[in-house]
């Protein structure tokens, strides 16, 4: 195995490690072991499809290196420190927590090794330190490369203050997103059991990655520009925003601003990091007993929303064997819990996309002028998530058991795809898009209903443009998530782009009179054509899956 050097780094704190009751010896071999097995993982943010061989991980730390560049500007441009670094931190903050939860929750919440290091003479506090010397390093690691850069760039145009200070507020977010996250685990952990609570952490990693995003919106508008200068008005629920935490020490140290809420910010910012560290290292022992949970089963063979799945199908295919195939792919959909890792956190997007977007027109607008202009049309970002996930279907933790699809008697194997597809929509995209119209037609009236009908069309068409552009005739759920990040980027901006084409032409359908009604049945027409045309062709004459 590699000696890391990390870990020859990691030596020279030795004597802290023996003195606090740890293993040394032991806990670094246990680390190093973790550090070689981790060099086949995935990174999400990689797209290792055509290089498999080496540690990933490390070949990704140059996509953060180029992300850190976006954080120049904020550094060199003027003096107001708590308007600039806290759009830092926010930025930082987004990057880190939401690599935390796609790349190392599985690190956190991992149990597999307990099999092997419990029953051995190895002490609980040697294998926590173990878990969480892994964590560390790989966080200071993507710390480091996504914020190296902006560092050396600070030394030179900010001073050796603005640095130091720069490097400490790094090491304090670190901790924080670190033990934010294991203590948010711990809150499930405590309260759930088995094949629920991994549904419920699946749910958990959805819903932080959507609260990142509403959250660095609000941060935005904490801060009113007016004719390019900066103003803040505190108020007291800002204290809940910990970017501007690690925004205030910059003014209180560089600026001299002594005003209360900057200090009440700068001992925040060091504080909350610190009493979260003494809450975790307290109930690490009720957090690891719990993590037994995971290895749990619950036995549970509840078949929720099969109602619906029966209804959907009955209402969208046509024959059994689709029918068949759609339950399949909705079963799938709604159990595989990679998919809805890398899918449902699009879905939150899709829903929030259109109120941000409104909401920013609510700022020289009233509601009222809003509701009686086109800007309903924003609704089309709830079709933006549509390739995204179209090209999901294809993959699968499970993807070896696509032999079913040879030795099932299939007699027309276009059907497998074109099932899919309508599950997909009626499962995901359709109750996404239920929801924001609802909302919509208590914006903007019930004047707006074609104009949904409309945009629902468009989906599916978007839908069937995808699966012919990103899937290839593959069969869905037939190939492994290791190769999940090889799509084409210029195919996949494309198919994102063609949301954009279907509201432009939306908006030249509503300035002709009755255009929207004629647009509408012209689009149905082309898309019901289109799904028959498309699923016509047998496909009989490509390779199936595991064939040699």
């Amino acid at each position: 195995m590699n000696d890391y050097h990390s870990l020859k780094l990691l030596d020279k704190g030795k004597g802290l490690f023996t003195m606090l009751g740890i293993e040394y010896p032991v806990m670094r071999r246990i680390v190093q072991v973790k550090l070689t097995m981790d060099q086949q993982r995935v990174p999400a943010i990689y797209d290792q499809a055509k290089n498999k061989d080496g540690n990933n991980f490390l070949r990704s730390l140059g996509i953060y290196a180029l992300y850190g560049l976006a954080l120049l500007p904020f550094i060199l441009i003027g003096t107001n420190y708590l308007f600039q670094m806290s759009l830092v931190f926010g930025m930082i903050l987004f990057i880190l927590m939401t690599t935390m939860i796609s790349d190392f929750s599985t690190v956190l919440l991992d149990v597999r090794d307990k099999t092997i290091l419990q029953t051995k003479p190895i002490s609980k506090r040697t294998i926590n330190a173990a878990k969480i010397v892994h964590i560390c390093i790989y966080m200071v690691l993507i710390t480091g490369a996504f914020t190296g850069i902006p560092l050396i760039v600070s030394l030179f145009r900010q001073g050796i203050l603005f640095t130091l200070l720069f490097l400490a507020e790094l090491l304090l977010v670190s901790l924080l997103i670190v033990v934010f996250t294991a203590l948010i685990y711990l809150f499930i952990l405590r309260f759930f059991s088995g094949e629920h609570l991994k549904d419920i952490i699946n749910y958990v990693q959805i819903l932080l990655s959507v609260g990142l995003i509403i959250g660095y919106q609000v941060l935005i508008r904490v801060f009113e520009i007016t004719d390019f200068s900066v103003a803040f008005s505190f108020e007291w629920w800002q204290l809940l925003v910990p970017p501007l935490w690690y925004g205030a020490p910059f003014e209180l140290f560089l600026n001299h601003n002594t005003s209360g809420f900057v200090i009440v910010y700068s001992i925040l910012a060091l504080v909350i990091p610190i009493l979260s560290i003494m809450l975790y290292a307290k109930l690490l022992p009720s957090f690891e007993r719990n993590l037994q949970k995971l290895l749990e089963s619950s036995g549970s063979n509840m078949r929720k929303g099969a109602f619906f799945d029966q209804a959907a199908s009955r209402i969208t295919c046509t024959t059994n064997e689709e029918r068949a195939f759609f339950r399949f792919a909705s079963k799938m959909m709604k159990e595989e819990r990679e998919f809805k890792l890398k899918v449902y956190p699009s879905l939150g997007m899709a829903i929030i996309f259109p109120f941000i977007f409104l909401f920013n027109d609510l700022r020289t607008d009233t509601i009222s002028s809003i509701g009686d202009s086109t800007r309903y049309l924003v609704i089309y970002f709830c079709n933006v998530m549509i390739p995204a996930a179209v090209h999901m279907l294809k993959f699968s933790g499970n993807y070896k058991g696509a032999w079913i699809y040879r030795a099932a008697p299939i007699k027309e194997e276009g059907m497998i795809y074109r099932a899919t597809l309508k599950a997909f929509l009626m499962k995901l995209y359709v109750p996404v898009f239920t929801v924001t119209s609802c909302i919509f037609l208590a914006i903007f009236s019930v004047e707006i209903i074609p104009d949904l009908m409309v945009v629902l069309i468009a989906g599916w068409m978007h839908a069937l443009l995808s699966y012919k552009l990103l899937i290839d005739e593959k069969f869905p759920f037939s190939q492994s998530f290791v190769f999940a990040h090889s799509a084409d980027t210029a195919k996949n901006i494309l198919m994102i782009l063609f949301a954009g084409i279907f509201a432009v032409l939306h908006y030249a359908a509503l300035s002709i009179q009755f255009g929207i009604y004629v647009y509408m049945v012209l689009l149905a027409a082309s898309t019901w054509f289109a799904w028959k045309r498309v699923f016509a062709i047998n496909i009989k004459t490509q390779e199936r899956p595991g064939a040699s």
